[in-house]
């Protein structure tokens, strides 16, 4: 029989209603395979099928997985769901395969000698190291209206991982956190409700590309903001603050970049020139 490859969104419910999709066909899980996206190489004997997302579908595997395989479990693969990586359809999907038909289906991400739990378990530490990082060099700036403003430039998804955290800390502030490199904007408005904004273009560019414009800008570009007067003269000071503090007969950036990723430092306004 060829090898099934389906083709799923890139998103939780996208990889959810494959697996959905693998199990209400009886597909021989040895043969079948769940890829985000569009193929880049196709291969022989594979029959590559199209998976249209439904939400309904998706629910399903999610409320399976929380009663068979746990919080914790489900939690692990929403996790890795979020990460970059063009394996995590696959590994995610052959993990609720052996969990499902595993005795302790709870306590299947214990099983790292598994090639596909193990990559579960690297993803979704990945993204939550991420997600750590992101909440210890994250800095808000503040508008000339007063909302207060984030930008980053993950390389995994996890706005959704941080959104709680600063709601939490900052419940009576407005503020947004913008992820640059996939056009996620966090929304809280001050004692309500956070939520998560979509930025598309009205208008696609020679590559296809929604959500960015032919020279490659973000949705959100940097000058297009107008900071406070407060925010300005904090800025300087800052600057002038790590400057003036810094041991130049100590400066070691190499240990700078191992603690602090240039990544980071591109986003942190001490390290931005006047």
């Amino acid at each position: 029989m060829p090898e099934k490859c389906l083709l799923c969104e890139d998103s939780l419910e996208g990889i959810l209603t494959g697996v959905y999709e693998a199990y209400r066909c009886h597909f021989v899980p040895q043969q079948t395979r769940l890829q985000c996206g569009e193929v880049d190489n196709y291969r022989l004997f594979t029959e590559y099928i199209s998976i249209e997302t439904e939400a309904e579908k998706a629910k399903k595997v999610m409320r399976t997985l929380r009663e068979r395989m746990g919080e914790e479990t489900f939690q692990a693969i929403c996790r890795a769901a979020s990460s970059a990586d063009s394996r995590k359809a696959d590994a995610i999907y052959h993990t609720i395969v052996k969990g499902l038909l595993s005795r302790r289906p709870s306590q299947i991400m214990g099983d790292l000698a598994d090639d596909a739990v193990r990559t579960v378990f690297e993803l979704s530490r990945n993204v939550l190291n991420e997600a750590h990082h992101f909440k210890e060099f994250l800095r808000f700036e503040e508008l000339e209206n007063g909302v207060l403003f984030a930008r980053i430039g993950a390389v995994n998804d996890i706005v959704v991982y941080l959104a709680p955290h600063f709601a939490d800390r900052l419940p009576g502030e407005n503020f947004m956190i913008y992820d640059e490199k996939h056009e996620l904007l966090v929304i809280h408005p001050a004692g309500k409700e956070w939520y998560v904004q979509r930025l598309w273009r009205e208008k696609e560019n020679s590559c296809g590309d929604s959500s960015r414009d032919r020279n490659g800008e973000p949705f959100i570009a940097r000058e297009s903001l107008v900071y406070s007067d407060r925010e300005k003269e904090y800025q300087e000071l800052f600057r002038y603050f790590c400057h003036k503090i810094a041991i130049e007969s100590r400066r070691n950036e190499r240990l700078q970049q191992q603690m602090l990723p240039l990544r980071f430092q591109s986003y942190m306004p001490e390290f931005q020139q006047k």
